[in-house]
């Protein structure tokens, strides 16, 4: 039987007792149905997880104690994906999913074909919305961090932005000469470490937004003839990605405390 996890951002160590909320108390005792002695894991979204015993029941809140503390081993590499907003809710199902398949940080922009327009107030609700979205499915799927979603960036701050020692790609339907199996399975790029996914909205990039980014040292690559849904091009995008680089087979074990 699956231990049920909680998220609980904080350093805590073996041996504590941690005293758990009243929104936890709610959803342990309400929807886990769980009783005292039962076990818990807490994880930190840093990369530790804590298992832990309920050891009392209060009016508001559950006190736990640290049974074990255990840290995910680093990953072979590190992704980031920058998604052009889509329309209507698209975007709450990519953050859901690239949490699932080990995005490492999520930077939503506003590129020239991105219908949606936000303005500052309902920015920041979607930007709160996406990053509850990021720590429910890390829950849910097993994962001890918790991607970073960052706020809403122009184009223009997503190539100019720093990423040296990194393998830049973006993503166009029109390009012919590289595919992603191609560049990724290139032998000068066997050893990064961190990858960088630029992913359009539904209409894609023009050509201009492409050779802007080209010239910033950015890869124009394709992900084969068929053109897919911008939902289904990122979650695409990072299956191919950790299959040929990342945690898809990788090492289970993680340093113990």
């Amino acid at each position: 039987m699956t231990v049920p996890r909680i998220y609980f951002p904080g350093e805590i160590q073996r041996g504590d007792l941690c005293k758990l909320g009243e929104e936890k108390l709610r959803y342990v005792k309400s929807v886990l149905r769980m009783n005292k002695g039962d076990q818990l894991i807490l994880f930190d979204g840093t990369g530790w997880q804590y298992e832990t015993v309920i050891k009392q029941f209060f009016s508001d809140g559950i006190t736990v104690e640290v049974l074990k503390k255990d840290k995910m081993p680093d990953k072979v590499v590190n992704i980031t994906v920058y998604q052009a907003l889509p329309k209507a809710n698209k975007m709450d199902f990519i953050i859901q999913k690239a949490t699932e398949l080990g995005a490492d940080r999520i930077v939503p922009f506003q590129s020239a074909r991105s219908v949606p327009r936000l303005t500052a107030d309902k920015a920041r609700f979607r930007i709160s919305r996406w990053r509850n979205i990021a720590t429910e499915a890390a829950r849910q799927c097993g994962r001890v961090d918790i991607p970073e979603v960052s706020n809403i960036l122009s184009y223009e701050e997503v190539i100019a932005s720093d990423e040296t020692e990194k393998l830049k790609l973006i993503f166009w339907e029109e390009e012919s000469a590289r595919g992603i199996k191609q560049v990724l399975r290139d032998e000068k790029y066997n050893g990064v470490k961190s990858i960088v996914a630029v992913v359009g909205p539904e209409g894609g990039f023009s050509k201009e937004e492409v050779d802007v980014a080209v010239e910033k040292g950015f890869i124009s690559v394709s992900l084969g003839r068929n053109i897919l849904k911008v939902e289904t091009a990122a979650l695409a995008i990072l299956s191919i990605i950790q299959y040929e680089k990342g945690i898809f087979g990788g090492d289970l074990k993680g340093e113990v405390d």
